[in-house]
């Protein structure tokens, strides 16, 4: 069964970001070798999250507004540990860690509107994201 892993280099340039990763995802997912299969892709981050949603700007900064009313900027139990992130420790929690995709074809098998998104909540640093395709190779 083939597989292949890879590494999306993350380096945002704002501490809160969302990054549309669908046409890297998808190069990955081509080069594989993988006809059949799923890719799993995951934020390999506490702070940061992996979700599949329209690439809308109005729904982005719906999207946005939604994490900051569950898990709004402010003092959390977290911080006496000397951090100041907590709350993007919550809102990872609530976009979700990662996505598992179908890969049909070769290629990623998305709605016509599914994009694949980096979501940054403590950001301006290096961080990475991994994809990891498995599945058959067919005829």
């Amino acid at each position: 069964m083939p597989s292949r892993t890879d590494y999306l280099v993350m380096h945002t340039k704002r501490a809160r970001e969302f990054v549309n990763i669908t046409e890297r995802v998808r190069e990955i997912v081509r080069s594989s070798g993988v006809r059949e299969g799923l890719a799993l892709v995951s934020s390999m981050h506490i702070t940061a999250a992996v979700y599949v949603n329209d690439n809308e700007s109005g729904l982005l900064g719906d999207i946005e507004a939604w994490a900051d009313r569950l898990a709004p900027p402010g003092d959390y139990q977290h911080h006496r540990t000397g951090e100041t992130n907590g709350d993007a420790h919550l809102k990872n929690l609530l976009l979700g860690h990662q996505v598992v995709l179908p890969v049909t074809g070769g290629d990623l098998d998305l709605g016509p509107w599914e994009q694949v998104f980096y979501a940054e909540f403590d950001g301006r640093r290096p961080k990475r994201v991994i994809v990891k395709v498995v599945g058959d190779a067919g005829p």
